[in-house]
């Protein structure tokens, strides 16, 4: 599959092809940085503009084959000569902006991290040893953050300027846990010590229409349960409530933490299993997906029995699996949101209002 190239690469790019224009009057067509391995690439660029002390260029981003938010996304770099001999970053329009501690970056800074700006800073010293006052804007960029981690992580205005490599991989689980690992950073950032892992977005909703939590307590983990929950192993909590749909939950007292179907089976057998030793029912209709499982098959009184039950079974493998300090809670939802079943700790939880 096909590599494409990190934000941060991007704007090392554009910065590069801006202080050429400005110190020698003629936009390049291409430019060619270097990576963080030290492998050098060539890039068009253009959409070249000009003041009387500043110039900008910009670059399209190519994630490659991954399904990146940002790919195809304009980065514009504009580029100022200062006295100070220095490389000072600023955020422009749908850049975001760090608000809270605990990331790489200190609140109140340009939400570019620390590669990228070595990266862009090196590229300058390409062109020349003078300082530059680089500003990266990415028009469309505040909306394109709502679709990323950057709302929960306290970082405001805008996307995020990354890379580690300078090169993005396709289906990049790295750049998954390398989000998450920032999130718990800033939880714990924040002194806070109760913490909510859901799935995604409906168990993000469901959280907060049930139970009493905020937006910095809930982490959504994708699918990446046994990354997560390892390194929490480390952390000092007093509450942890998991939270989500049994089609992805269900597969945890199974033993598999990575719940991707691509990497797990259905847990269809096991709750079955579980059902007829609860009811005593065995199913007369071939069962294709847990919800189903629950909604059509399982009579309405038997729904919290063995919900109940799957969530205590959850709870214990997690507590056997991970040595967590922290009193553990299992709550699990339906696809409406509503609740089907949760451990006695949820009590603690309670008191959450709202629509989902």
């Amino acid at each position: 599959m096909r590599n494409g190239l990190t934000t941060g690469t991007c704007a090392a790019l554009a910065a590069k092809a801006a202080a050429l224009y400005l110190l020698e009057g003629i936009p390049p067509l291409s430019v060619e940085v270097a990576l963080p391995d030290g492998e050098r690439i060539s890039y068009p660029v253009g959409q070249f503009r000009h003041g009387k002390t500043w110039t900008s260029a910009a670059v399209m981003k190519d994630a490659g084959d991954d399904p990146d938010v940002t790919d195809k996304a304009i980065l514009v770099v504009r580029v100022s000569m200062n006295n100070r001999h220095e490389i000072s970053f600023f955020a422009g329009e749908g850049v975001g902006t760090v608000t809270r501690p605990g990331l790489a970056i200190p609140p109140g800074e340009p939400a570019i991290n620390p590669v990228p700006r070595r990266q862009i800073a090196a590229a300058l010293k390409e062109v020349s040893d003078c300082g530059f006052d680089v500003t990266i804007s990415v028009p469309g960029g505040k909306e394109l953050a709502a679709k990323t981690f950057n709302p929960r992580l306290g970082i405001d205005g805008g996307i995020s300027i990354l890379g580690t490599n300078g090169r993005v991989r396709p289906f990049s689980s790295p750049a998954l846990k390398a989000a998450l690992k920032c999130a718990l950073d800033v939880a714990v950032a924040g002194q806070c010590r109760d913490l909510v892992l859901v799935p995604g977005h409906m168990g993000n909703r469901a959280a907060r229409k049930h139970f009493c939590c905020s937006d910095e307590q809930i982490i959504d983990v994708s699918n990446e349960w046994g990354f997560v929950l390892d390194e929490m192993q480390a952390l000092k909590l007093n509450r942890l409530l998991l939270l989500g749909h049994p089609g992805k939950l269900a597969k945890l007292p199974c033993g598999h933490f990575q719940t991707h179907s691509s990497q797990s089976p259905s847990p269809l057998p096991f709750l079955i299993g579980l059902a007829q030793e609860l009811t005593g029912r065995a199913p007369e209709i071939e069962l294709n997906t847990v919800e189903e499982f629950f909604m059509q098959w399982l009579a309405a009184d038997q729904r919290q029995i063995v919900a109940d039950a799957l969530a205590e079974k959850i709870r214990d493998r997690v507590s056997q699996e991970f040595n967590i300090s922290a009193e553990i809670a299992v709550a699990l939802i339906d696809l409406k949101g509503d609740l089907l079943g949760q451990t006695d700790k949820c009590a603690t939880w309670l008191h959450g209002t709202g629509s989902f």
